[in-house]
């Protein structure tokens, strides 16, 4: 079941972004992760509006590929970096339907 990851970043402090952006791409791929977006074109649709000045869209095989990737140890530096210089929040989500009506995706 694939897992998406959502990472959403107000960025306060840009010192950070050139490392991570150079690195985290590969430690992603070892753990058969692919970015399927790492956009700063973010246009505010419905509902409270969003401070993020980046939202990231990364795909993963299964939960433990996920996990994988947020806790290896390559990882934690960028990870503390991020945290140091930004306000973001991360998020794992599987492609289920929590309504169980669309055919294409697992009931969840």
């Amino acid at each position: 079941m694939t897992v998406y990851l959502i990472g959403e970043v107000e960025v306060t402090d840009e010192s950070w972004i050139s490392g991570y952006a150079t690195n985290v791409h590969d430690i992603v791929h070892k753990h058969g992760g692919k970015y399927l977006s790492r956009s700063g074109n973010v246009t505010h649709v419905d509902g409270e509006p969003s401070n993020a000045s980046l939202i990231a869209l990364v795909a993963f095989p299964n939960m433990d590929s996920a996990q994988g990737f947020v806790n290896d140890p390559d990882y934690e530096k960028f990870r503390e970096s991020r945290l140091g210089g930004s306000i973001s929040t991360v998020q794992l989500i599987d492609d289920s339907d929590a309504a169980g009506t669309i055919p294409y995706l697992t009931k969840g």
